[in-house]
């Protein structure tokens, strides 16, 4: 899979999508960034008129995620991945749009060359924040990602 933004909302829709009913689309992707996007709606809220935050966990841990996926397709090398550990603060009501941002982008290349030099499975913590229209932090999450090279 090409990693546009088209072809990754598409993937959203038949692949996960409770994500893609709640709003969570993928706004950007580049080398070290990844920037997912919803909007508060009657479907994605809670019951205090505000982001859910199962809906907001899916589009932190996306922002993650979509960047393993696409550092793991230009190793070029069959690796498995998973979450093994998340952690939110959540600081802001979510209304109106959200952003959720991570650029750890170089963290995952230090994983990927480690995994594949030592052979072992490697950890590592990837942070997404939310940020709403005016620039306020809504909420941080953390994502503890494993990473493994899959036997041949």
């Amino acid at each position: 899979m090409d990693f546009t933004t088209k072809k990754l909302n598409k993937f959203l829709l038949f692949k996960i999508p409770s994500a893609y009913f709640t709003g969570v689309r993928v706004k950007k992707i580049e080398a070290n960034k990844a920037v997912v996007r919803v909007t508060h709606k009657w479907i994605n809220q809670n019951p205090f008129n505000s982001l859910y935050y199962g809906v907001q966990a899916m589009a932190a841990e996306l922002s993650t995620g979509v960047l393993v996926m696409k550092k793991i397709k230009e190793s070029n090398q069959n690796i498995a991945m998973l979450v093994v550990k998340q952690s939110a603060e959540f600081t802001k009501k979510g209304t109106g749009v959200v952003q959720f941002t991570c650029t750890d982008g170089a963290l995952i290349d230090k994983a990927i060359e480690k995994a594949i030099q030592s052979g072992k499975g490697q950890t590592f913590v990837l942070q997404s924040t939310a940020r709403n229209e005016q620039g306020d932090q809504v909420s941080i999450f953390e994502f503890e990602w494993s990473i493994k090279l899959r036997s041949q």
